[in-house]
């Protein structure tokens, strides 16, 4: 069945991904709008189920830019990332281009990573893969959160942006900004990055990589109030979850700050897999071949 994102629950059949996406949206967290198709929609629509297509069509009927991304059943657990596995499309546009990403993103769980990944934790070769489709926030700055330094542990929160969509952040394309707060949310580190070029989304739908002008390539991308906005949802987060430890991937748009993704902090051998681009900090593979 295909749910709005806000009405997700039952993580058997949507995941965990999507589940926690519309906990955050209940909750008054700031997230794109969007919808989750369970595992069951997501096969019916790989198989050319009729009326699985006629739902998917009616709910993207519009050209407005989408995400679509995995939330297999079992992933973005405590235990289980799946990071740098599944796939995420980005720029994604009509119901024709959001049908074929769905099929894309299911028949990225069959991949030799994911595979070899589920393997190693002892989770068999099969596999249900539910997917969320969101609107795409264009964003002028984005990137990933970590509330626990996932380098030493610390507790602090550890902060990697770009300039553009934060597929160039998890992709390792640039060399990010990196901040470090404390868990009072006053600034310990500031080191500028080298981001010479960002994602974009394009008007014919995907991403494109666009150079950024010189003057910001060094230039650091977030001020203070972005900072503190960080820090605030972070904190929003302790409350909603019921844990300090998030892995948050977030966008900033005119100034306003978007949760994209929330996933808690892998803990033990699968925090391996959990490494994003970058300079500290893995989300799905994207449709470029990098990871979101």
């Amino acid at each position: 069945m295909i749910r709005p994102l806000a009405e997700v629950t039952d993580p058997v059949r949507f995941g965990g991904k999507a589940v926690q996406l519309g906990a955050a949206i209940r909750s008054g967290l700031p997230v794109p709008g969007g919808f989750a198709l369970s595992y069951e929609d997501v096969d019916a629509v790989a198989d050319g189920d009729p009326s699985a297509l006629a739902a998917l069509a009616s709910a993207c009927a519009d050209d407005r830019p989408r995400a679509v991304r995995s939330s297999a059943i079992g992933e973005d657990s405590t235990a289980a990332s799946f990071a740098g596995t599944h796939l995420s499309l980005l720029g994604v546009r009509g119901a024709a281009a959001v049908t074929e990403a769905v099929r894309t993103v299911r028949a990225s769980g069959g991949t030799a990573g994911a595979r070899a990944y589920r393997s190693w934790l002892g989770l068999g070769h099969t596999f249900r893969m539910a997917v969320v489709v969101q609107e795409l926030v264009d964003a002028d700055v984005a990137g990933v959160l970590f509330t626990r330094n996932p380098v030493t542990g610390a507790a602090e929160r550890v902060i990697e942006a770009s300039w553009g969509l934060g597929e160039a952040v998890v992709a390792g394309l640039v060399t990010p900004d990196l901040y470090r707060l404390d868990r009072r949310g006053r600034l310990l580190e500031r080191i500028p990055g080298e981001k010479d070029l960002a994602i974009r989304c394009c008007s014919s739908g995907g991403t494109e990589e666009v150079a950024v002008p010189p003057e910001l390539v060094d230039s650091p991308c977030l001020d203070d109030r972005h900072l503190a906005a960080l820090d605030a949802l972070a904190t929003v987060c302790d409350r909603v979850f019921g844990s300090p430890d998030h892995d948050i991937e977030f966008a900033f748009r005119a100034g306003e700050v978007f949760l994209l993704q929330r996933r808690p902090i892998t803990r033990g051998p699968a925090a391996r897999g959990q490494s994003r681009g970058g300079q500290s900090t893995g989300g799905e593979q994207s449709s470029s071949g990098a990871i979101s």
